[in-house]
């Protein structure tokens, strides 16, 4: 990037998402959080158990109380700290995306780095899980309780690396004007970058799940993919993208730690180290 001393809060929610070994992402979260160099940290408290499906989402109790406490998390980020969240499933990053709509408006694009679009509704999620819906509640299609303050216009996202994904995300991402870029278009930095330029913005804010990755590199996720990217292929996209644009904020979610970790966190110390220490690189 480089960054240095961000404010990284903390969020190991696991009720998000619809993986069978959900429960690991609470230690995937406070390994990867404690990887990583702070000025400040913060650990957002969170219930630890399941809740209820409310309107076709599972733990929407759950997760409508952790929404509110990483908001509650982020209402004292000054305007110039680097806000890093480290999750936990994919939908910590509802309250932060907000956050950085308040901050910078119009002039925020969305770069999403994923193996899955994240575009499901309740009745078209084939699990109920709200991780694979938290972007399209980011565009303003969320379920009751768990939409954003300030929604972003589909335009200004750019889906990065997704290569599963479901008939209704793909109709979407063609009627909301979603720019979708597959894991062959991010070999070198001029595709996303010209989807970032064509979306107006001066600001962009980072959503990577690890599943973007090849799962033979990282396979430490709920869901992987095959035929994802490369530490270095995406390391080298975050870079182009905070070369030319003011980093708005960034995430690191669904982290699945497994016992005998050695390999996974040799690949999670590659990324921390290009993220965040580019003189380690």
């Amino acid at each position: 990037m480089p960054v240095s001393g961000p404010y990284v809060v903390e969020v190991a929610q696991w009720q998000g998402s619809g993986a069978a070994t959900a429960p690991r992402l609470r230690e995937g979260a406070v390994r990867l959080a404690q990887l990583i160099p702070a000025g400040r940290r913060r650990t957002v408290p969170l219930d630890v158990g399941a809740g209820r499906t409310l309107g076709g989402v599972r733990n929407a109790d759950v997760l409508q109380r952790h929404l509110r406490a990483v908001r509650a998390a982020l209402a004292d980020v000054a305007a110039d700290d680097l806000t890093v969240v480290v999750g936990g499933d994919c939908a910590v990053d509802l309250a932060p995306v907000e956050a950085a709509l308040r901050a910078f408006g119009d002039r925020l694009a969305l770069v999403w780095f994923d193996a899955h679009a994240d575009l499901n509704s309740p009745e078209s999620s084939p699990s109920g899980a709200f991780h694979g819906m938290v972007l399209r509640a980011l565009i303003g299609d969320g379920p009751e309780g768990l939409r954003p303050v300030r929604s972003l216009p589909g335009g200004r996202v750019v889906l990065a690396g997704a290569r599963s994904l479901d008939p209704g995300e793909q109709d979407l991402v063609g009627r909301r004007g979603i720019r979708h870029l597959g894991v062959e278009q991010l070999a070198g930095p001029g595709p996303l970058l010209d989807a970032v330029r064509a979306t107006g913005a001066d600001a962009v804010y980072v959503h990577i799940d690890l599943d973007v990755l090849d799962p033979r590199i990282f396979p430490a996720v709920g869901t992987p993919e095959p035929g994802g990217l490369g530490v270095e292929e995406l390391l080298a996209a975050v870079r182009a993208l905070t070369d030319e644009f003011t980093l708005a904020g960034l995430a690191l979610t669904e982290y699945e730690r497994t016992e005998g970790a050695d390999h996974e966190e040799a690949v999670l110390q590659r990324i921390v180290d290009g993220l965040f220490r580019p003189d380690r690189r």
